[in-house]
Formats: C-alpha cells, structure tokens, sequence
C-alpha cells in the first residue's frame, strides 16, 4: 500500500523555505473542508507572508522619513534635487546626515579635528545637568561602536535564566558579563561572584532591569540572543526549536572539527 502524496505533511525546507506552519495552511491535501475555511487558510496564510514584509518596508519608510525631517533643513537648497525636480526625494536628509558623521569620524584623524572636538567636550562638561547626560551617552556609544567595531558580543553575551519574581518562577534574562567596579567590591554578603544580567519587559523589549546576580543562581541556556528576544517579544508565542538549535550547534562543531589541521606527528620540529 502506497503513501497519498498529498497527504504528507509538508517539512520545513520545503517550497522555497516556507515554514511548516504556512505550509500546512496553505497544503490542499484533497480533505473536505468547507469554503469558509478554504478561504480562512488562505487569508491566514497571505497575512503570515505579507504581514512582516509590509510591516519591515513600512518601518523603513517611517526611518527614512524621520531621517528627511530633521535634517532636511539643515541641507543647502542647492544641494536639495527638490529644488529642480517636481517631486520630492526621499532619503536625502538620510544620505546627507551619512555623508556628515562620516566627515565628522575623519576630521578626528588630524590634530585641528581633536581640538575642536575636545574643545566641543569642554564646553560640555561645564555645563552642570548636560555634561552628566553627555557622559552617559558617550560611554554607551563607546561601547557600542566598540563592540560592533572588535566584532565581540560585549552586549548581550549569553542567556540565562533566573528565579524571578519569586520561588518557582523563572525569567529570561542577558548575561552582559561579569560584575565589575564597586559594585563588586561592596557587595552584600561576602565576596560572591557577581554577574551583570538584563532583564527585559515582555513586548517591549527596550526596557526592563539590571540586576546583580550570583553566578550560581543563572541557568544558562544555549539559545541564542535572538531566540530569546523573539519569546520576549512575542510574549512566548514564538519558542525556538530546540532540537534543531541543537543540531545546528552540532553541525558547527562537526565542520570545526573537519577545518582543524592535525596535530604534528612526533619527531617534526
């Protein structure tokens, strides 16, 4: 007896990397179904695929018009291809603003450029409520750039989970690192070692609370930064499949392994 064709579920590399889940609504496996939910599938499954498409170039046309906003004005006319066509231009106060950080990074490369941007610094931090903002901004952009610039994840290293907000209950939470300064120092409690972790509020990930937590009470999990912000996001609709992270690691290891030339036979220098 032979399997229907049809009646196989669809795998998930199938149909040009479709997921399972929009397969299965769109699969026409030849089972009686009723017009309404025929018709109830298909639009499930076009909003799946055109829902995130629209919403992604929406966010960058609202980006690129934000952008266009507040710099635009700053832009001479004469530079503005407004000034000669009958329509207007999108991304000019993005490509502009581009042009003028890039020119702003280069003018650090000579002696003139320092100067006036330690010139620029001083005046700031006379400034009594500005210069503590500036500060804190400047570190944090620091240490962005010199993360992104290094290629190290000295953001979010590693997730973790953590007894909260009582006994029996667990949160996500990024492991930023080791805790340093004072704060480890004058911990409570003796000399403990002390991670910095963050923990997101559910929806919006961008805010939540820094906590100082003993290395012993984090559970680390192998997923990824980006699978536990997508639980976070979506409020744990959306979990990761855990089997296939498991074999993706496994795979990498496996293609390490094959690039790791041989250890040198005895006797060769």
């Amino acid at each position: 007896m032979t399997d229907n064709p049809k009646s196989k579920k669809p795998q998930s590399g199938d149909d040009g990397g479709l997921s399972a889940g929009i397969q299965l609504l769109a699969a026409d496996d030849g089972a009686p179904l009723r017009i309404g939910a025929r018709l109830r599938n298909y639009f499930l499954t076009g909003l799946i695929i055109v829902g995130p498409v629209t919403l992604t170039i929406y966010i960058i046309w609202w980006v690129i018009n934000v952008t266009d906003a507040w710099l635009k004005p700053f832009v001479p006319t004469a530079y503005l291809p407004d000034t000669y066509l009958p329509f207007a231009v999108p991304g000019i106060g993005l490509l502009f603003g581009i042009l003028f950080l890039t020119i702003t990074g280069a003018l650090t490369a000579n002696l003139l450029g320092r100067s006036l941007i330690s010139f620029g610094e001083m005046a700031l931090d006379r400034m009594p409520i500005v210069r503590n903002v500036y500060r804190a901004l400047k570190q944090f952009f620091e240490s962005l750039v010199s993360a992104t610039a290094t290629g190290q994840q000295q953001g979010f290293q590693k997730v973790g989970l953590i007894e909260f907000p009582s006994k029996g209950l667990w949160s996500i939470v990024f492991v930023t690192g080791e805790t340093k300064g004072e704060i480890s120092i004058t911990q409570p409690g003796g000399e403990e070692d002390l991670l910095t972790v963050f923990m997101p509020t559910g929806i919006v990930p961008p805010t939540g609370f820094i906590c100082f937590v003993p290395r012993r009470d984090v559970t680390f999990l192998k997923m990824s930064v980006e699978d536990a912000a997508k639980i976070v996001i979506s409020a744990g609709m959306v979990v990761p499949d855990y089997e296939a992270r498991l074999k993706l690691l496994a795979e990498r290891g496996v293609k390490t392994e094959t690039r790791r030339p041989p250890p040198p036979e005895a006797g060769t220098p």
